[in-house]
């Protein structure tokens, strides 16, 4: 399913949420980050809660955006970096991406899309693949059973778009939020490490501390924080959880 929109000139567009121009955690290098409107996730640490609505957000056609990008190519692409589409989740407008990422490569714009990696492997999903640079995959939680209380999905699909990731040999970041008491459990981090040590792509492993700093975002919306009495993620819990998948 993709979210794409078409204005009254057949121009594809999307729905964007905002735009980040100096990012120094999505990716190698400076990134302009687009993060994209809309999320089928339902993630309970979310700290973009105001992303979800697949109606929000404001238009974009591609030559939009690269006039935006274009701005601030020189600065980022001296620094090693280049553009993250982020979201939200960006492969909801799949339509979007295989119009604009050709663009940016024609540019010579790295790119780098910033995923749950939750879709199936379609031929449009190929294409898509194919013209990104680099995948910065959520791993949600290797157990499935924890998976879908904290996001409302299985991991399935996303462990199967890992899978083919590393058959095209298609450079990916594997990212995973570490949430005391329930993604941080050593059975299903040595789990995880297993499952890792099956992709022959992975560039970077990351664990990312939760917190809980979108908590506002929530109380805005008028929505209930479920993870209200987790305690935020410190960095002795992610130095544990880094020895037990054995990387830095």
């Amino acid at each position: 399913m993709t979210d794409d929109i078409t204005n009254n000139d057949n121009k594809i567009k999307a729905r964007i949420h905002s735009f980040e121009s100096f990012g120094a955690v999505d990716g190698p290098g400076i990134r302009f980050v687009v993060f994209f409107q809309g999320c089928g996730l339902r993630c309970k640490y979310c700290h973009n809660r105001d992303t979800w609505a697949v109606n929000s957000g404001t238009e974009y056609t591609t030559e939009d955006l690269i006039a935006k990008i274009a701005r601030y190519k020189n600065y980022f692409t001296v620094s090693g970096g280049g553009v993250t589409l982020s979201g939200g989740e960006p492969l909801l407008q799949q339509d979007f991406l295989l119009e604009l990422l050709p663009k940016l490569k024609k540019l010579g714009i790295h790119t780098a899309i910033d995923t749950s990696g939750n879709f199936p492997i379609t031929d449009k999903m190929k294409k898509i693949i194919d013209l990104a640079d680099l995948f910065l995959l959520d791993i949600k939680c290797i157990n499935d059973d924890i998976c879908k209380d904290l996001v409302g999905v299985s991991n399935k699909l996303e462990l199967t778009f890992a899978r083919y990731l590393s058959e095209v040999s298609k450079d990916v970041w594997i990212r995973q939020v570490l949430v005391p008491g329930i993604t941080d459990h050593e059975e299903d981090l040595l789990q995880l490490k297993d499952f890792l040590s099956t992709l022959k792509n992975v560039k970077k492993v990351e664990i990312l501390a939760y917190h809980d700093l979108g908590r506002f975002k929530w109380e805005n919306l008028g929505c209930n924080y479920e993870l209200e009495d987790i305690p935020n993620a410190t960095t002795e819990d992610v130095a544990r959880a880094k020895k037990i998948l054995g990387i830095n």
